[in-house]
């Protein structure tokens, strides 16, 4: 896999949407991905930013963008994102028709795929897909809204796919979304996670670039592999 052993995504989730494109800039130099939060109030009962910002925005910094999408019908929507160029586009396995198809669909629009478990999805049912994306989303919180507590017992999902992933020598990223933080991202990443969002543990820092290093250096350490940045 290239790239950074481990990523650490910021999510402008947490960030101040007046100035989303100071925020992104806050963090170049320090942070791997830019967390791009996507919701309709439909899939789930928030709205945020959809595909104009992201356009705009990914005009404003140069980091790869990591675009989770909490939306109905994926299947319609998500390769846009790709299009707008979108390093990854994410999407709920609970709301795609056909998550292989639309996963190919993502590739041939120039992003990588990625699928999104949330909390109350078991993600053994779907092992038998991961073949087919790059990245593995799962929700440490119920998909939503940023803020919400850390769910520790939702880490057995990473451990899971982990294996899976392990023992079918796949290239896949496992990301981690909700409560990620100085004191929480250690037990994420020794349950397998490789890639950590953190909103509020970023932008409710007096310093968010040194927020992302400093979350990496916990991450590193606690899987005992040397940091990058």
């Amino acid at each position: 896999m290239s790239g950074p052993s481990l990523i650490v995504a910021p999510s402008i989730l947490a960030a101040d949407f007046a100035r989303l494109a100071d925020a992104a800039r806050a963090v170049e130099g320090a942070a791997d991905w830019l967390h791009v939060d996507v919701m309709d109030n439909h899939f789930v009962p928030n709205l945020t930013i959809g595909l104009p910002v992201v356009k705009s925005l990914r005009q404003a910094t140069t980091l790869p963008f990591d675009c989770h999408l909490m939306i109905e019908r994926p299947d319609h929507w998500a390769t846009g994102y790709a299009e707008a160029g979108a390093y990854n586009v994410t999407f709920h396995v609970e709301a795609a028709e056909d998550p292989v198809r639309l996963a190919k669909d993502l590739r041939a629009a120039g992003s990588r795929a990625g699928l999104a478990i949330d909390r109350d999805t078991p993600v053994e049912p779907y092992l038998e897909l991961l073949p087919h994306f790059d990245t593995l989303l799962i929700m440490t919180i119920k998909a939503g809204f940023g803020g919400q507590e850390f769910m520790p017992e939702l880490l057995e999902k990473v451990r899971t796919a982990r294996r899976a992933a392990g023992g079918g020598h796949l290239e896949l990223r496992i990301e981690v979304d909700g409560g990620i933080a100085d004191d929480t991202v250690a037990a994420a990443a020794e349950a397998g996670a490789d890639a950590f969002v953190a909103g509020t543990a970023v932008y409710g820092a007096d310093d968010p670039a040194e927020a992302v290093r400093r979350i990496r250096r916990i991450a590193t350490d606690a899987v005992g592999e040397p940091a990058d940045g």
